[in-house]
């Protein structure tokens, strides 16, 4: 298996479904909403969650909220994290805990 992995499967909502639900998932993940997820696909830029009791919607957590030295969580792998931005591509961007305990 690759390293890498788009988001895929009947474990990503459609684009069109993400699209639809965008204002719902805005309402639903306000900045500084603590979120739990699952590692749905992974890139060097970073790895795309499908988040506990939102599944219209996908998150993205950047590598340029990754402390040096620090490795991407694996595919399958549950994580936790804050909002911290809604991007125009209908992305949660989301700051991963144990990114932030990394660098603190």
């Amino acid at each position: 298996m690759d390293e890498y992995a788009w988001p895929t499967g009947p474990e990503a909502p459609a684009a069109d479904t993400v699209l639809e639900s965008w204002p719902a998932t805005v309402a639903a993940l306000p900045v500084g909403t603590h979120i739990t997820g699952e590692v749905i696909g992974r890139q060097p830029f970073g790895v795309f969650l499908r988040m506990d009791g939102v599944p219209n919607a996908i998150a993205l957590a950047e590598i340029t909220s990754m402390p040096q030295g620090m490795d991407l969580p694996a595919l399958g792998a549950i994580v936790s994290g804050e909002v911290f931005w809604h991007a125009d591509n209908h992305q949660v961007r989301v700051r991963l805990d144990e990114w932030r305990a990394a660098d603190e």
